[in-house]
């Protein structure tokens, strides 16, 4: 199970900082995860711009040009902020039981280590 997920609101931890033009402190959420790179990829932090070719559609308009995207930013370099006190935290699993219907299964389920409140 993974500490950072779709969805979960991170801060940057490493790099430039916002004085210097950089995304340091930052906080987004995760649009995407990058499993094989180890990377993911957050709402607004990291922009790039993409230079892309200019072609035609088939109704005849024109596509390409300049655009700003977000780019991959490493998965050490971003933390999971804690939703009590909106700094970032470590995260933990703990094992619950979970009764329904008469039938018990366990789960585990995220947590953030300074907090202990539930992910």
């Amino acid at each position: 199970m993974a500490n950072i997920r779709k969805g979960d609101l991170v801060q940057v931890l490493s790099g430039k900082s916002q004085k210097r033009g950089g995304d340091r402190g930052k906080q987004g959420k995760v649009i995407e995860v990058l499993v094989e790179q180890d990377r993911v990829i957050v709402e607004g932090i990291n922009y790039v711009t993409k230079h892309s070719r200019v072609g035609q559609t088939d109704r005849g308009t024109k596509t390409g040009g300049i655009e700003t995207v977000e780019a991959p930013i490493h998965i050490s370099n971003v933390a999971v902020v804690d939703p009590g006190t909106k700094k970032p935290t470590r995260v933990g699993f703990r094992v619950e039981k979970v009764t329904k219907n008469g039938v018990s299964k366990t789960t585990r389920v995220r947590y953030a280590k300074k907090s202990g409140k539930d992910l």
